[in-house]
């Protein structure tokens, strides 16, 4: 039995997966596999004897149905072209986002399974007009590519579970900071290089007003969140599979006030306020809070406070 991983040679996927094999090995994982199969375009760094790496893409039809075998009780879909990505390439944005996404559903649904599928969704789905808490039940209006091609891909997974093809989950993650590296596509990059450059000693620019609020989760917390929705019993979820992820609500001040209180003055001081109207545009429709009663009740988690997030990625990388 295995589990497929899309992205499984990213920052996400690769975690995923070793929280998968870590819980295996405590014996508190609520699936049994034997197999975890990392599908990207980069290679897969878990170091683990059941764990298999293949290099390809999402697009490759032939490699999906070869892939995805009766065997198969779950699947991970982390793969996707970013934020700014989308909005720069409209054409990649539908071919991955899109099609590479109905091309992995479809070839789930050619096996004689119903396999838990996991996909990752994001905050663009919505923009216009919201309320200060954007409400569980609240319809999407994407305003931008990347938000476009995660609202149809929310809508095809819950049709394919609706269809019995699948056992589908739908996680809106927040934004996650603070990721450790390279800036990304993402539109919203800006979250964790405002934090990380910094506390590395280099100079970062915030491009959004400062008043400007996010929806944010460290890689721990989404992390932890993606393999609990992964193993709740889909009688839980109800018909509609789309889960609002928990996360702090916080600006961009009150970041750069935790970097201060994390990382002194000397850190706070590197980072300068240059407005980038392309970026505000995309981040700043998306919500910045959002209604997460019911999935606390199911389980999910949020970190505590964003003072606690910089304290945890400065822990990790820069004091040892």
């Amino acid at each position: 039995m295995k589990i497929i991983v899309t992205g499984g040679g990213g920052f996400l996927g690769s975690r995923v997966i070793e929280l998968l094999l870590e819980r295996k090995d405590a014996g508190t994982g609520a699936v049994e596999f034997d197999e975890i199969v990392s599908l990207d375009l980069a290679e897969c760094p878990v170091d683990d004897s059941r764990v298999t790496s293949i290099k390809g893409s999402i697009g490759d039809i032939e490699l999906l149905h070869q892939l995805v075998t009766q065997d198969t009780v779950g699947i991970f879909h982390l793969a996707a072209v970013l934020s700014g990505g989308s909005e720069d390439d409209f054409d990649l944005a539908m071919n991955v986002n899109v099609d590479g996404t109905r091309a992995l559903l479809q070839a789930a649904r050619c096996i004689q399974a119903t396999p838990r599928f996991v996909f990752t969704s994001s905050l663009a789905v919505f923009g216009g007009a919201m309320p200060e808490i954007v409400p569980e039940n609240m319809a999407t209006q994407p305003e931008s590519t990347y938000g476009m091609v995660k609202s149809i891909g929310e809508l095809l997974v819950n049709e394919y579970t609706r269809k019995g093809y699948i056992d589908g989950r739908i996680c809106r993650l927040p934004t996650i900071s603070v990721r450790p590296g390279k800036p990304n596509s993402a539109a919203s990059s800006f979250a964790s290089s405002i934090i990380r450059e910094p506390l590395n000693g280099t100079k970062s620019v915030c491009p959004v007003p400062v008043e400007t609020k996010m929806w944010l989760s460290s890689p721990n917390a989404a992390v932890t969140n993606l393999v609990h929705a992964f193993e709740l019993g889909g009688e839980l979820l109800g018909d509609w599979r789309v889960l609002n992820i928990p996360g702090l609500s916080v600006t961009a001040g009150e970041m750069l006030e935790s970097l201060e209180r994390v990382g002194g003055q000397a850190a706070r001081d590197l980072v300068s306020i240059d407005y980038d109207a392309r970026v505000d545009a995309i981040v700043g429709s998306w919500p910045g809070a959002f209604d997460v009663m019911r999935t606390r009740e199911l389980g999910f988690v949020s970190d505590t406070d964003f003072d606690q997030v910089v304290q945890q990625y400065h822990d990790d990388f820069i004091a040892n």
